[in-house]
């Protein structure tokens, strides 16, 4: 018998209405465990150099891992994994929830979609009775609408994954949307979903996940429920949401402004997670089996009103639609957020192009004959909203604005290029890299692009504490400053980024796991072995993150992938405008030579390219590049 795993996939081909399942032995879950890294497999093995991500050939799997479903807290991970329509390349969306848990209780590990149905269609899952239903009912429909007669029409229970009309549109940063709160947001995976005629994936599951040491498990995750109010990061996240941070980073001359152009925002106190939890917040939610509840429920009533159906911002959408775009007004904020779940929109992409539009209107790149008579300036939070609707509905400029800033800046042309701040095609979250150089190599090395998850943030390490006591494992013994960029912060990324691409990899989410966060990676290490039986280490473990990653390297060298893609946006190469950091920037010659040091690291060539030996050391050897 198995244990953490069901040892089936479950695919799917929408242009043939075949549905099958394959049966994987027990030395593939070993090697490549599961979420990023079962998912990296597939797409190196499966989709043909060169396919277009709105081909019918693409795949979209949603991935779960050995821990996924298990009755302990921040476990319930899946990973939406496909070729991304906004970066051409791996494509790679960590989701929070219930789904997985779902999609493992129904008797599967992951889910594989292949082709293109003629007519909209849903999917519907109930343990082992797999049907391709009509979707004519919700297409065109907001997520609420699609959600409630998706419910309504199969019951309450199980979870329901759905992309809204953004999605359908194509809007190369299209998310998916679970049960209303939780969201596949980056790379374009509801983009995908949509190229496909897929509505929906509603998934319900009675079984159980197979555990070997019940006991044990029962035991670490007594610990948690115990200790995890003791951990100050993980209290903070309970009691105002990730977008405690908003002050903090204000205070600290970091939290990027007007597209990071500036470190401050005169109004950040305004749009704060106090401010959530003070004036607009209702309720508390979590994920499965997780006690730290740290998603926000927010209701508006004046100026906008704003339905808690739809949940509330994480810090991400605050910085994208308040500090970025220059806007103090909480409710507006919370609007944005809201339009977003409700059209299935990723914040972080929207509130940047719309942004990097407020500067191109404020530089005289585009004009209100552009914007349909918006005064498109920073700050303006009506004109941020009706952007919101346009991008939804690909109207007027918010067709071109849906197609990404990379795309959007050789639409605009007059130099608007230096404001489209993107890293391979995806743009860039609300963490500047100007200060956290670690964030800075993990935004210029992620294979889907910019991504704020890649690494573990510098601060955390500049001193001694809970976050470095936890890396000593890993002989991380002493602080790094934050705004080094040496030798130092490069070994200290290294380890970190192998962390949070194991946490990709085995359903653990990074916001209840250490280095930062309560649980121990000790812990992890028993909790694997717990579930899985599997007589591992630490070591062993964070070899499923370096295989996930360089496959998904692989990948991308495969589809053109170049070296000179692993950079910052100028930007972030000139000087903070204002604040404690004023005049601080990453300097290009140095960066270029700790990217190139990463290389030599990672044991990949000159070009970024894993050599053979690494690939044997990864028992990759089937992978020709």
């Amino acid at each position: 018998m198995s244990y953490g795993y069901t040892g089936k996939i479950l695919r799917i081909n929408l242009s043939t209405k075949e549905v099958r399942e394959d049966k994987l032995d027990d030395l593939f879950y070993r090697k490549y465990c599961g979420g990023a890294c079962l998912g990296a497999y597939f797409l190196l093995k499966e989709l043909n150099p060169g396919t277009g991500p709105f081909s019918p050939e693409n795949i979209i799997i949603f991935s779960t891992s050995p821990l996924t479903g298990i009755d302990c807290s921040g476990t319930a991970m899946h990973n939406v994994i496909t070729k991304s329509p906004l970066t051409n390349l791996a494509a790679e969306s960590t989701t929070p929830g219930y789904l997985g848990s779902m999609i493992k209780k129904a008797g599967y590990d992951a889910l594989i979609i292949a082709g293109k149905a003629v007519n909209p269609v849903y999917l519907l899952i109930n343990n082992n009775c797999v049907k391709i239903e009509e979707a004519y009912d919700i297409w065109g429909k907001t997520t609420s609408v699609s959600y409630n007669y998706l419910r309504k029409k199969h019951g309450k229970e199980g979870s329901v994954a759905l992309i809204g009309p953004a999605g359908e549109n194509l809007v190369r940063y299209a998310s998916i949307v679970n049960d209303n709160l939780f969201l596949s947001s980056r790379c374009g995976v509801g983009a995908v979903m949509g190229s496909k005629n897929l509505r929906a994936v509603a998934v319900r599951g009675t079984g159980t996940v197979p555990v070997l040491n019940k006991d044990k498990m029962d035991t670490l995750n007594k610990w948690f429920a115990t200790n995890w109010k003791d951990n100050p990061a993980d209290k903070l996240w309970h009691e105002h949401g990730s977008a405690v941070q908003i002050n903090s980073l204000n205070a600290s001359g970091t939290l990027p402004t007007r597209n990071f152009q500036d470190g401050v925002f005169e109004e950040a106190a305004l749009i704060s997670g106090q401010a959530i939890t003070e004036k607009i917040l209702v309720k508390r939610e979590g994920c499965y089996a997780c006690p730290v509840r740290c998603k926000r429920v927010v209701k508006v009533s004046d100026n906008y009103d704003v339905d808690p159906y739809y949940g509330g911002p994480e810090f991400e959408s605050v910085a994208a639609f308040g500090s970025n775009c220059g806007i103090g007004d909480l409710a507006a904020v919370a609007k944005a957020n809201e339009l977003c779940n409700k059209y299935g929109l990723d914040t972080m992409s929207t509130g940047a192009v719309i942004s990097f539009a407020m500067e191109c209107y404020e530089n005289g790149i585009i004009s209100e004959k552009d914007t349909n008579g918006l005064e498109l300036k920073f700050g303006n939070a009506k004109a941020m909203l009706a952007m919101i609707d346009m991008i939804n509905d690909r109207n007027g400029i918010g067709d071109v604005l849906a197609e990404g800033v990379l795309r959007a800046s050789k639409v605009f042309g007059k130099e608007s290029e230096k404001y489209a701040l993107h890293i391979k095609g995806q743009e860039l979250p609300f963490q500047d890299p100007r200060i956290k150089t670690g964030v800075a190599i993990g935004y210029a090395v992620s294979p889907t692009g910019a991504d704020h998850l890649e690494t573990s943030h510098d601060t955390a390490y500049g001193d001694y504490g809970n976050a470095l006591n936890n890396l000593s494992l890993l002989g991380i013994l002493e602080p790094v400053n934050p705004q080094e960029l040496n030798s130092k912060k490069l070994r200290l990324f290294t380890n970190l980024q192998m962390i949070n691409s194991l946490y990709n990899s085995i359903g653990m989410c990074n916001l209840t796991a250490g280095p930062v966060f309560t649980l121990p990676l000790e812990n992890l290490v028993e909790l694997t072995s717990a579930v899985t039986g599997w007589r591992t280490s630490i070591w062993d473990l964070l070899k499923v993150g370096e295989r996930a990653n360089t496959m998904a390297r692989c990948f991308n060298i495969r589809e053109g992938f170049k070296t000179t893609d692993d950079t910052l946006p100028d930007r972030i190469f000139e000087p903070i405008k204002n604040g404690p950091y004023k005049g601080k920037y990453i300097d290009r010659q140095i960066f270029r030579k700790i990217i190139d040091d990463y290389y030599i690291l990672q044991g990949w060539d000159k070009n970024g390219v894993p050599t053979p030996a690494k690939l044997a050391e990864l028992d990759l050897e089937w992978i020709k590049i």
